[in-house]
């Protein structure tokens, strides 16, 4: 991480492209043996959507992965919080990002606002990431 962190500052934003055969391995390492992530008839025909749904807990880990990209060695996350609000869909690129939120330089604690959107810009899951920074 460099430089000092500040209130305000964006965090470098990452594109993600959720194929089939990451949202299969993903969802067969969580047993999640939901059909909207799998079956392509039962995900349009039966629930509605317009392709395979991305799994909500990739959303989060995208969250996490953009902060801990960000800090590096200089400091690690102590918590997360997010929701799924819009669905995300296999074949989208979607765009992970954050800004710093407040910040206190004598503890080194940082609270950053995060996201991951669509191509549309509506925002998919919101959340907040506290972190520490080495001292």
């Amino acid at each position: 991480m460099n430089p000092e962190p500040a209130i305000g500052m964006a965090l470098p934003e990452r594109h993600h492209h959720c194929d089939v055969v990451q949202q299969m391995l993903y969802n067969a390492s969580l047993w999640n043996g939901h059909r909207i992530h799998f079956d392509m008839p039962y995900a349009t025909e039966v629930e509605g959507y317009p392709g395979l749904v991305v799994a909500g807990p990739l959303l989060g880990d995208w969250l996490h992965q953009i902060v801990d990209e960000w800090l590096g060695d200089a400091g690690m996350i102590t918590g997360i919080e997010y929701s799924n609000r819009v669905a995300a869909f296999v074949g989208e690129t979607v765009t992970a990002g954050g800004t710093v939120t407040q910040y206190d330089p004598e503890k080194g604690s940082l609270t950053l606002e995060v996201f991951v959107k669509n191509d549309r810009d509506e925002v998919l899951a919101p959340g907040i990431i506290t972190a520490q920074l080495q001292r």
